[in-house]
């Protein structure tokens, strides 16, 4: 008997709405495994839910998150609903994090205080030097890791200066292990319907005052890992309506890489995002065996 249904899919696909109509018929609750809304203060520009969801806005903006760390707290959660519920529902987009909260990952340990600081300025400094001390380091993730790729060359090397590899030869991600019976639904749409869903949620962002909510956040302060949230950079440097269409690209972007991810997932069960949520929730309760739970 599945135990977790888990809803992924590239940004604007519709995941939030699938999740919660799923969540209604098992009568559970849904636990976010979205990097960026694990922050308060940004609840506009990382499109929080508006019901209430687990590790959602649970950290200042200033503070730092690791995959460890949610690691833990999705696994807390996620068996807290198992076991009062007898499921649980998991969505979101980042795909790490998924993986993170569905099974149990040998995460790193989080580099020691100012071992990041001193890489990310190696490789700022001289990209195709800090490449090649990688390459000497762990040749295998070296092969992955382009040098012009200053985040994951940064954490590249600092993996590989503990001893670990972003790129392992036992490579657990792709593993169809989970921690419960579960179910991992990808929700598929057409490109040229997700690119004007992207340009709708992005207008409805600057609507809904996204700019105001990003000056507060930089004002109080923003970690390393929240500066990471897609159209922060752009609305703190660039005017309105330029920063409006350069989110719409990179958004682009960032959701053909989640297509990508997403179809990497082992036993992904693929369904037509174009459907109503209700739709999609029958038929992946249907597949899961718990129809009309």
């Amino acid at each position: 008997m599945v135990a977790v249904v888990a809803v992924f899919g590239p940004t604007a696909s519709g995941k939030t709405a699938v999740a919660e109509a799923v969540a209604d018929r098992l009568g559970t609750e849904i636990v976010s495994c979205d990097a960026l809304q694990v922050y308060r203060g940004l609840p506009i520009l990382t499109n929080q839910p508006s019901r209430p969801t687990r590790l959602v806005g649970i950290r200042e903006a200033r503070e730092e998150m690791s995959v460890g760390a949610y690691a833990t707290l999705a696994h807390e959660a996620i068996d807290e609903l198992v076991d009062s519920y007898g499921a649980a529902v998991v969505c979101g987009g980042t795909g790490l994090y998924l993986r993170a909260a569905l099974a149990d990952l040998a995460v790193p340990p989080p580099p020691a205080d100012g071992v990041r600081e001193r890489i990310r300025a190696e490789v700022e400094a001289d990209p195709v030097a800090a490449h090649a001390r990688l390459a000497g380091l762990d040749f295998r993730a070296a092969t992955a890791v382009h040098a012009n790729d200053t985040r994951r060359l940064v954490r590249a090397l600092e993996l590989a200066e503990c001893g670990h590899s972003l790129v392992p030869e036992d490579d657990r991600l792709w593993s169809e292990t989970t921690r419960h019976p579960t179910l991992i639904a990808g929700l598929d749409v057409p490109s040229a319907e997700l690119e004007r869903r992207i340009a709708a949620r992005t207008n409805a962002m600057f609507l809904a005052g996204v700019v105001a909510e990003v000056r507060a956040a930089l004002t109080a302060g923003v970690s390393h890992t929240a500066a990471k949230a897609l159209g922060l950079e752009e609305i703190a440097t660039l005017p309105e309506a330029e920063a409006r269409e350069r989110i719409i690209v990179r958004t682009r972007r960032y959701a053909a890489y989640q297509r990508k991810w997403m179809r990497r997932i082992p036993g992904l069960v693929l369904v037509d995002a174009r459907l109503a949520p209700d739709q999609i929730a029958s038929r992946l309760l249907d597949r899961a065996g718990q129809a009309g739970a």
